[in-house]
Formats: C-alpha cells, structure tokens, sequence
C-alpha cells in the first residue's frame, strides 16, 4: 500500500545442539557517573551513565543492595528422597499477601554470606544445621535490582528458640519436599527465591536417582 513502510527482516537466530558457554572473561559497562537519587537502611537507588560492553552509551536506575541468603533448611534424617524442608508463611506487603517462604535475609555490611545464612536461620526459624554447603548464587531481577541472592542447603538440624525481628511474624511448618511441590504445581508458592531453590535441588535429588 502507498506510504507503508516496509516491515523488517526477523533477524536470524542461531540454533546449537550444544549448551551455551557458561565461562569466558567478564565484561563490564565502563561507568561514566553515578548518583545516588535515594537511600534508605536496606538500599539506594543510583542513577547511572554507562557505555555498555557493545558500546551503547545508556542510563540506568539501579537498586543497590548489600545481596541476601536464602536457607535450604533439610531434615532428611529419616528420608533423603523426600526430607522435610523448613518453610515459613509471613505477610508481604509488596505482594499485598501472605507468602509461604524459604528462611533468607539480608547480607549486612562486611558479613560473610554463610554466616549471615547462619545467622537469619536462627534467628527467623531457631534451628541450627551441621552441615553447610552452596547450592546456587542468582539475580532475582537484574534489568534494575543488584541483589543478588546466595542459596545454602542446611543439612543436620537442630531445633532451638527463634528470635525474629520485631517487625517480623513468621508462621513455620515443616513441609515434605513432595508437598512442596505439589503446592508449587497448584500455584499455592509465589515466592521467587522459593521456587528457585526447591525446583533446582528436586532435580538435582532425580538425577542423583537416575546415575
């Protein structure tokens, strides 16, 4: 028709049998200037001007924040197929709902992220684990949030007093993994963190099966 513009080719997208390379040398932006636009005790937001690695220049609102933990807690004394997972149900006003939960928190400043894992779990739950190892480090929405989020498994518990803060009021129930995931299929589980780290560790235990 007269005075249409033609349409675009659809750029062509390469197709691999092989997985993407995970490795390789970061690049990152080279940053022109930052200004910190608001601050408050859990983030800032920074306005900032960057030529990105493909060398667009660009700017950017990005929430800065000091990363968090999230706790994997596991009492698999009596099945390691199917263990008990230590969940939590608190309010979240951001979502305007009650959320069923994996234990996290914030990293503070200078603290490691297993003892700040340690320390949130006694603290939201009173258990304590004997054995701690990494399961998976992720970016919850990194188009502008800097959090990233550490997630432990926590093996050996030990039940104690919890010691929330005072804002915090935490229902706790400890849930079999299978039941987890029967409230993740029916939608009953929301939470990001949540679903990360319940799904990813649910494979990793079918492939320790299948080998």
């Amino acid at each position: 028709m007269p005075g249409k513009k033609a349409s675009k080719p659809a750029k062509k997208v390469k197709k691999s049998s092989k997985p993407p390379k995970t490795g390789g040398v970061m690049v990152k932006a080279a940053l022109l200037s930052s200004e910190t636009v608001f601050e408050c005790p859990l983030f800032r937001v920074q306005h900032d001007k960057i030529i990105e690695p493909g060398g667009k220049q660009a700017e950017r609102e990005v929430i800065r924040h000091n990363g968090s933990v999230v706790i994997l807690a596991l009492d698999n004394s009596k099945s390691k197929r199917n263990p008990w997972i230590v969940m939590e149900r608190q309010y979240r006003h951001a979502a305007n709902q009650f959320l069923w939960e994996l234990p996290a928190g914030k990293i503070d400043a200078g603290e490691e992220p297993l003892a700040a894992a340690k320390r949130e779990l006694i603290e939201e739950t009173g258990y304590r684990a004997r054995k701690w190892r990494p399961l998976v480090e992720y970016y919850a929405s990194p188009g502008f949030l800097g959090e990233a989020m550490k997630v432990f498994l926590a093996e050996g518990l030990r039940a104690g007093d919890a010691r929330p803060e005072e804002d915090e009021e935490i229902e706790l129930r400890l849930v079999r993994l299978s039941d987890v995931l029967k409230m993740i299929d029916k939608g009953a589980i929301q939470d990001g963190k949540t679903l990360v780290s319940v799904l990813l560790y649910s494979r990793m235990q079918e492939k320790r099966t299948r080998s």
